[in-house]
């Protein structure tokens, strides 16, 4: 077994990393082996040394790959590297001085609460397959800030009713409980009856109208569809959906762990991207309290 595959079976078996999540890793090394070898006649990717990774990325550079990418590439040969390192066929990380590119800052713009209740005031006919499916799209991805990986491989096993809970699979198969409003019981409802009527024998909770797993390009369509009749922002994603979920709950007060639990997050720092949006919130507070507010000592 070569080394690349032993590593992303370790990926796969002991870090639970996603399907997608390995491809990406194996393109990329399987890309920088490529360069070397073509480059440098280099054969065996663990004898690899900095300055060829370096040109390397001075090539992708130059090939308009954004800086972005780039860094994403390094940080997949920086794991491959301390793999390497974990089982002993090297001693020194070739990237471990590396700094990455500097890349701008991504801020991306949640959807108002207005732009959210317009969407949903706008899918009424419950009498639809169609209809009563997005609608509970839309309303999960809100209500929870659940990934659109989690929501396609959620099951009919996966929703207690009773409690009126919902257990996701997270990234890395980590399982969290996600509490479900009256309002997405009722859509959970009357989507429900709809999919009983269909004969299939697929346990996913979301299907397509032929009766198949809902998949990912469908369920971005949902999204953008619908908020594009709401919204001119520019990203219009179930992604912008989460997002929108964990602004408007720390707009509201909520606890930055909580947010982190129900995101799933592993980490705060995570977490906290977030909270720029929530900054105009911050100020108003900021001028209402302080006892040095222009306001207060005004008044």
């Amino acid at each position: 077994m070569n080394l690349i595959t032993s590593f992303l079976e370790y990926l796969m078996l002991e870090k639970k990393y996603s399907i997608h999540t390995i491809k990406a890793y194996r393109t990329d090394l399987i890309s920088l082996q490529d360069f070397c070898k073509e480059t440098y006649s280099q054969e065996k990717i663990s004898d690899i040394n900095y300055s060829q990774i370096r040109y390397w990325i001075v090539n992708l550079v130059e090939a308009k790959v954004s800086n972005r990418s780039i860094n994403r590439k390094i940080s997949s040969l920086t794991s491959f590297y301390k793999y390497l390192q974990k089982i002993k066929i090297i001693e020194n990380n070739p990237l471990s001085s590396h700094k990455a590119l500097k890349t701008p800052k991504k801020i991306q713009v949640p959807f108002s609460i207005k732009e959210v209740n317009e969407v949903l005031s706008n899918i009424t006919n419950y009498d639809s397959f169609e209809a009563s499916r997005n609608k509970l799209i839309v309303e999960l991805f809100y209500s929870t800030g659940m990934r659109r990986a989690e929501l396609i491989q959620l099951k009919t096993s996966s929703i207690n009713f009773s409690e009126k809970q919902l257990k996701v699979l997270g990234k890395r198969n980590k399982e969290r409980l996600l509490p479900l409003l009256p309002s997405v019981m009722k859509s959970l409802d009357a989507y429900i009856k709809h999919r009983s009527l269909m004969n299939n024998s697929e346990d996913y909770l979301f299907l397509t109208q032929k009766g198949n797993k809902i998949y990912e390009t469908l369920v971005y369509r949902v999204i953008n569809n619908y908020f594009s009749k709401v919204s001119s922002k520019l990203k219009k994603s179930p992604h912008i959906l989460r997002h929108s979920f964990a602004s408007h709950l720390l707009n509201e007060g909520a606890d930055l762990n909580s947010v982190k639990e129900l995101l799933g997050h592993s980490s705060l720092a995570s977490t906290q991207v977030y909270t720029h949006n929530s900054l105009d919130q911050l100020k108003k507070v900021y001028k209402q309290a302080h006892p040095r507010s222009t306001k207060k000592q005004n008044s």
